[in-house]
């Protein structure tokens, strides 16, 4: 099987998979939130709350967990042991990781420690059959947001998913209002003049993405990255960030909605307030 090389932003000779590809990466050193362009100034926020990364290596599980994350509107990736993870979280962003401790190649406080030097600020849920007092004071002081001993309901593993992104992303809040547009964040519905649109997953999740950086110019590969994930460096060109932003504009134009999104010629799109 060959081996997909690239450039990323600050890394090199990056080489990476999905779904089949080999892996390898040499790296450098019910409230409301109401946004403006006042908030936005003086918040670091940025919205990308779909991407996760399950470190596990029981195969059976990793792939009950991303099935059912991905049927709740995830993007999901899987690292089966301690390299592949500190790779990954190295060369990506992620919202949230779901970390297993007990690994074939060490252990996961490794993986912490590794999130701590780099200064990333991933949430992390350790998911672990080691139930001691002592082992969860430990991941919780090395960083970790929640400890979830198995074994566990994957309903409760969304619930406290969702609630660590609510606190990191909405500071708790479920519903993102903008002007005339709301947007139930569990729910996943989208209103317009308090009547419902019916939006594609990709489609809301570009809208909360433009909103929660209005005024910013965001790139088509940026956007790629969002919608794709890691996948994005692997697709001959971008033209389908072109047809979603396209589709929103008309959906939310037909609905009555001001004309937020801007294209900026050459580099990509900026949601302005009118």
């Amino acid at each position: 099987m060959g081996l997909i090389k690239l450039k990323m932003n600050n890394y090199s000779n990056i080489s990476y998979h999905q779904m089949g590809f080999s892996f390898k990466c040499k790296y450098g050193s019910n409230n409301k939130i109401n946004f403006s362009s006042k908030f936005l100034q003086n918040q670091m926020f940025i919205f990308d709350p779909m991407k996760i990364l399950v470190i596990e290596d029981e195969k059976e599980l990793a792939e009950s967990i991303i099935s059912y994350f991905s049927g709740n509107g995830f993007v999901c990736e899987w690292a089966k042991n301690t390299e592949s993870a500190i790779e990954k979280i190295i060369c990506f962003e992620y919202d949230c990781i779901l970390l297993d401790l007990m690994l074939p190649d060490g252990n996961g406080f490794k993986i912490l420690e590794e999130l701590k030097k780099e200064n990333k600020n991933d949430g992390v849920i350790i998911i672990s059959a080691k139930d001691t007092l002592d082992t969860k004071i430990e991941g919780l002081q090395l960083g970790a947001d929640d400890y979830l001993a198995k074994p566990f309901h994957l309903s409760e593993l969304l619930a406290r998913v969702q609630a660590l992104l609510r606190r990191k992303k909405f500071k708790g809040n479920n519903i993102v209002v903008f002007n005339e547009i709301q947007i139930d964040v569990l729910s996943k519905e989208v209103k317009v003049n308090n009547t419902k649109i019916e939006l594609t997953k990709k489609e809301l999740n570009l809208l909360l993405y433009l909103i929660s950086n209005e005024n910013k110019v965001l790139s088509k590969n940026a956007i790629a990255e969002h919608l794709s994930g890691d996948m994005a460096d692997m697709l001959d060109n971008h033209d389908f960030v072109y047809t979603h932003i396209k589709n929103l504009k008309n959906k939310l134009k037909n609905a009555g909605s001001g004309n937020y999104i801007k294209t900026i010629y050459g580099i990509g799109y900026k949601w302005q307030n009118e």
